[in-house]
């Protein structure tokens, strides 16, 4: 917003609140209730959702009959799409994404910013889409590599009630990466500080013609992994922009979190598949931000569904054929899923790659298989499978190749696509023919950046990954190794910089088709329980921490403690076992064990700030009476917790969950150091000891004024955790 304009409304702050308020959208009705106010209706990583499913997806016909209702009530309205609109579902990947822009086009929108996947079938493709939109693209940093000058309109204005309202577009860099590198040739992105300064030339420009907004439309996302090419980078280096549209992390963003506020300017995102449609009501002074949930809308613009769903059932006639059978259901899911660690999908992809190699090659030709998970984009469901299934997982029209990678290189590669695991990553190795495994707690140090990618060479390979084995051999450093892929990874793709110096050679063979006769010829058309059951165990995650030794005797209980989600490292691949426990982390702890829930009132402690990381937990343990205050309003988060007081919470716990002592109950402890446990602690410590969840110290003592350790936190979680199972 212009800087005059803030001026004033913080001048009027203390009866308009000023910036935003974000909440739960409520539509309006006929009329004149929004006349002088401007809507911006986003969405994001559609994904071809554009069929309204009840409950579960609004549908591109829903967004047509909410532009339509916000219209009727008197707003201007700006429809805006921040990217991976055009893949994703049979419906649009028939038509490489035309149908998707045929049904933008019906529904009004007025830009779209494109996304990594906007790429998938090449920049030719996508430009050919832009001529058939009857809206413009726009995007600040994508460049052609050629003149240098923008593929796209870098940013637009539009004059409204309240004047100029200008957006700025700007793609994610991993494109470079995300796309095949043959579709983006030609093109280059630009990252860091140089597509800052690309979005902040936008900014100025649109501030000096006189917006009164300054929006940016960043197909961005906001994981750790695309740092620092994040919607959040964006908004913490480039001044003057009030609200950032994002997507591609698929993060669901209303704007009711001021976590994802940067200064002034708030992050939005919808989620992805249509689940939710983001709405932005401007007016002078101020904005507010929320979401409309499919679960709370089912309302459809009537022509735009009805084409919509002709289309669908065109392309469900057409792929409708069934030619096998699944005994199990076969696990494609993102996180946990193909993205974090191996899984049955995963593996009958990677066989079937193989298989596939080796029969256009030679049996003894080809010695293993890698495909990335984010190349496998949806589950299959125990039953029948059908083409239209195999175009949902596969989308990609990728064919298969072979690369020829020393050991080294290939243990380079392995590492690089796990360089953010346990964390998601597209690029995470499906295997066939291969071992290995990944030892997360030993960080990933970044080598030279991949050329014309976002993504480092892995220094450390040999620490992070290790026993590997090809066919069930020690991996030999400097063996040529042949591996199969998908066309894709084998021209660098995703992390796969590596698989630029191998000797590259695409085979011609479609994926799909590899796949279909890989399940009709070799499994006879059934995908068995008894091989694709479960995960076949090629890929081991060693989640163990570097200062925890096998040997000890809370090793065990650490790894469950860190396998459930209960704790985490101190970083850099530490435990820290020895260190002691403070009143927030095991207040942090229960609210885990107990599944995160949703505080119902504030315990207002005047030492538990309103955004840490143990606030939720400290409001919720209180209102559950699993822990007290300290005193003159104290909470004390950073106070150590003695053995006694780590009994009590543990005990309180318990109680909160229907358990504990339920009757009349007298216990003699047979601890020398009875006398010296608090009378407030004996009754948890006596239950504690009785049911073997908290044991003694050396000794026959107790030790209750000692300080509990992290180790000791571990196993009486670990303890307790077996006597409620």
């Amino acid at each position: 917003m212009k800087q005059s304009t803030k001026i004033f409304a913080f001048l009027l702050a203390l009866t308009m609140l000023f910036s935003l308020s974000a909440m739960a959208v409520s539509l309006p009705e006929a009329g004149t209730a929004l006349e002088g106010k401007v809507v911006i209706i986003h969405t994001n990583d559609t994904h071809g959702a554009d069929l309204a499913v009840a409950g579960t997806s609004i549908g591109t016909a829903g967004v047509a009959k909410l532009r339509s209702t916000y219209k009727a009530a008197g707003a201007e309205v700006i429809l805006i799409s921040a990217g991976d609109a055009i893949q994703g579902s049979p419906l649009v990947n028939l038509g490489k994404g035309s149908s998707a822009i045929e049904f933008m086009n019906m529904a009004g929108y007025d830009l779209m910013v494109p996304g990594n996947h906007e790429f998938d079938w090449g920049t030719d493709n996508l430009l050919a889409l832009e001529t058939l939109a009857d809206f413009p693209f726009i995007s600040a940093n994508i460049y052609k590599s050629e003149t240098k000058t923008t593929l796209f309109s870098p940013s637009i204005s539009f004059d409204t009630v309240l004047g100029k309202i200008g957006v700025v577009g700007i793609t994610t860099p991993e494109t470079a990466t995300k796309a095949h590198p043959d579709k983006v040739l030609g093109t280059s992105f630009s990252t860091e500080d140089d597509m800052y300064a690309d979005a902040k030339f936008q900014v100025d420009k649109l501030i000096s013609e006189g917006c009164e907004y300054i929006i940016a439309v960043a197909h961005l996302g906001i994981e750790d992994g695309s740092a620092p090419n994040r919607s959040i980078d964006l908004a913490q280096k480039v001044s003057g922009i009030d609200i950032i549209i994002d997507g591609h992390s698929h993060s669901v963003l209303d704007g009711s979190d001021d976590a994802n506020k940067y200064g002034d300017t708030l992050i939005v995102s919808a989620g992805e598949k249509l689940s939710n449609v983001g709405v932005i009501t401007l007016d002078k002074t101020s904005y507010t931000a929320g979401l409309i949930y499919a679960a709370d809308y089912s309302d459809t613009d009537e022509t735009l569904a009805a084409a919509i769903s002709a289309e669908n059932d065109r392309v469900e006639a057409e792929l409708s054929a069934v030619f096998a059978k699944s005994e199990v259901f076969l696990d494609g899911n993102r996180d946990p899923g193909v993205r974090t660690m191996e899984t049955n999908l995963g593996d009958f992809a990677a066989d079937a790659i193989l298989w596939g190699a080796r029969f256009a090659l030679g049996e003894d030709k080809v010695d293993a298989s890698i495909t990335n998970g984010g190349g496998i984009r949806a589950s299959i469901k125990a039953g029948e499978i059908t083409m239209k299934d195999m175009a949902t997982v596969f989308p990609f029209s990728n064919t298969i190749a072979t690369v020829e990678l020393t050991g080294e290189q290939l243990l380079e590669a392995l590492a690089a696509a796990t360089f953010s695991t346990p964390e998601a990553v597209g690029a995470f190795p499906q295997v066939s023919g291969i071992e290995f495994t990944i030892k997360t707690a030993v960080p990933y140090v970044n080598g030279e950046k991949y050329e014309d990618s976002t993504y480092h060479a892995p220094k450390n390979s040999a620490e992070r990954i290790t026993s590997v084995k090809v066919n069930g051999k020690a991996l030999e450093l400097d063996k040529t190794y042949t591996i199969a892929t998908n066309d894709f990874t084998a021209s660098g793709g995703d992390t796969y910089g590596v698989f630029k110096k191998a000797v590259v050679y695409d085979t011609g063979v479609a994926l799909e088709d590899a796949l279909v006769a890989y399940t009709t010829e070799e499994l006879r058309g059934l995908v068995t329980a008894e091989k694709y059951g479960k995960a076949a165990g090629r890929i081991k995650i060693d989640q163990t921490p570097l200062d925890v030794d096998p040997s000890t005797w809370y090793y065990q209980s650490v790894m469950s403690a860190i396998d459930k989600g209960l704790m985490n490292g101190v970083g850099e691949g530490y435990f820290a076992p020895e260190v002691t426990v403070q009143r927030s982390m095991v207040v942090t702890i229960l609210h885990r064990l107990a599944g995160s829930p949703e505080p119902e009132s504030k315990a207002n402690f005047t030492d538990v700030p309103e955004d840490t990381w143990y606030t939720y937990a400290v409001n919720w343990a209180f209102e559950n009476d699993i822990v007290e205050g300290m005193g003159e309003g104290l909470f004390a988060p950073e106070e150590n917790v003695s053995r006694e007081q780590l009994a009590t919470m543990i005990y309180r716990y318990e109680k909160f969950t229907g358990g504990g002592f339920q009757d009349a109950w007298a216990f003699l402890l047979d601890y020398v150091d009875r006398d010296s446990i608090s009378d407030w602690a004996y009754e948890s410590v006596c239950w504690m000891t009785v049911n073997s969840v908290m044991n003694g110290m050396p000794e026959k003592l107790f030790a209750p004024k000692e300080t509990a350790t992290r180790a000791q936190l571990a196993t009486v979680l670990a303890n307790y955790i077996e006597l409620e199972a």
